[in-house]
């Protein structure tokens, strides 16, 4: 018998609203601000699609001997449907097993051999495989890539699946059940997205839907998701474009098309008033309040306004929640304020930690204030000259290795349909 005592612990609050934050006082002073002219910046490659749908981006960067290999699936958890959530990311991981040509057992041990490291991540728009190696395991890890892509599906076994079924299940009790707000994301959705609306469940999904999954729900996500026409794979690193154009189409050129996936129309919601939810959370050390307002999706223009807000807002010593909740009341050392934009909506977030004993209703007063005098004193054009600067920095460093260059080339193609959209 079990045994269940309520646990005397501080209360996490979520404050989801239920408009789109204003911000048009920083884009009033955006347009009187510094509207010099930069030196352009392009990033090289080489774009191809093979006979069966794939489309190929090639970068060459000679400055070391090392070659980085990326495969983006356009599926993530918002192609799932109720009663089937957590399949992305399911898939993520039996494609890390076996397949058709390779030895039992490659991909995950060959790879450190060769002295390379591989990984994979699922999200709610996207899976992404990719691969860092030496240039003389260039060829091996298409081998390994292209025969995962093309031809796993067939070494799946029920044993296998249920295997895999207890791996993820674990990894959910580890950063969800037993982890301090590990809950919190799964409420906000809930509660932020309409029931049906692709967003309205986690990309780990529910343990009832993953230990129902049949080897049949398993052939199925894969004929219908993992066709070559579905995805974007893109090669950065050491390597020569027309000898790696012969290779990939050599590798990956017999890779089943696929059914043609329709893609998605952007979907942002509203709310027709402001929901305030409470919930407590068992291993939380310290109060947590989070305000979501819905946003725009991934590649609106007004992104960058919103990225920008909350650096206005959160990011500095002088910005106002930095003043009123850190400085003046002492309610919490690190608020933060963001934009998060997906495929097809997005969001603006508040989170502010609160310092142990600390009561949320003061910190949403504070939240209040903070807010008004930003309205009330907006900002300088020092502050949004430096923010931009560090933005720009940002920009540039995502660029200072190979896989960070496969990861953008391979995400924009993907998902805006040009690779050199960063420019």
């Amino acid at each position: 018998m079990s045994i269940f005592k309520k646990p005397i612990l501080p209360i996490v609050i979520i404050t989801i609203a239920g408009v789109l934050y204003s911000c048009s006082n920083s884009e009033q002073k955006a347009e009187q601000s510094d509207s010099s002219s930069t030196a352009e910046f392009t990033i090289d490659y080489e774009k191809f699609i093979l006979d069966n749908g794939l489309e190929v981006i090639l970068h060459e960067d000679h400055s070391d001997p090392i070659v980085a290999v990326a495969t983006m699936m356009h599926v993530g958890s918002n192609r799932e449907k109720p009663g089937k959530t957590g399949f992305a990311h399911f898939f993520e991981h039996m494609s890390f097993n076996d397949s058709e040509n390779t030895p039992v057992g490659a991909n995950r041990k060959l790879i450190p051999e060769w002295g390379g490291e591989r990984n994979g991540g699922t999200w709610n728009d996207g899976t992404v495989y990719y691969e860092v190696v030496p240039k003389d395991a260039f060829e091996k890890i298409l081998w390994i890539d292209s025969d995962r892509f093309g031809y796993m599906i067939n070494t799946v076994t029920e044993e296998a699946l249920e295997r895999e079924k207890q791996v993820v299940k674990n990894e959910k009790r580890q950063r969800v059940d037993n982890a301090p707000y590990g809950y919190t994301d799964e409420i906000i959705r809930k509660n932020l997205y309409p029931e049906g609306h692709p967003y309205n469940w986690t990309v780990i999904g529910s343990l009832p839907d993953l230990q129902s999954a049949t080897l049949d729900d398993v052939k199925e996500f894969y004929e219908k998701y993992y066709g070559a026409s579905n995805g974007s794979l893109v090669i950065a690193g050491d390597i020569d474009i027309e000898e790696t154009k012969e290779l990939v189409k050599k590798w990956f050129g017999e890779i089943r098309k696929g059914p043609e996936v329709a893609p998605l129309e952007a979907k942002p919601v509203s709310l027709e008033k402001s929901k305030s939810l409470y919930f407590e959370d068992n291993f939380a050390k310290l109060p947590e309040l989070r305000m979501i307002f819905p946003t725009v999706e991934r590649y609106h223009k007004d992104t960058y306004a919103l990225d920008i807000l909350g650096q206005l807002l959160s990011g500095s010593k002088k910005s106002p929640l930095y003043k009123v909740l850190v400085e003046e009341k002492k309610l919490a050392p690190n608020p933060v304020t963001f934009q998060r934009s997906n495929e097809i909506a997005g969001e603006f977030n508040f989170i502010i930690r609160a310092n142990a004993d600390k009561d949320l209703d003061s910190v949403k007063t504070a939240i209040n204030e903070g807010l008004a005098r930003f309205e009330k004193d907006g900002f300088t054009d020092n502050e949004l000259k430096r923010i931009k600067a560090e933005l720009e920095t940002q920009l540039y460093q995502g660029f200072s290795t190979v896989l960070n260059k496969a990861f953008q080339l391979v995400q924009d193609n993907e998902f805006k349909g040009d690779p050199g959209y960063i420019s």
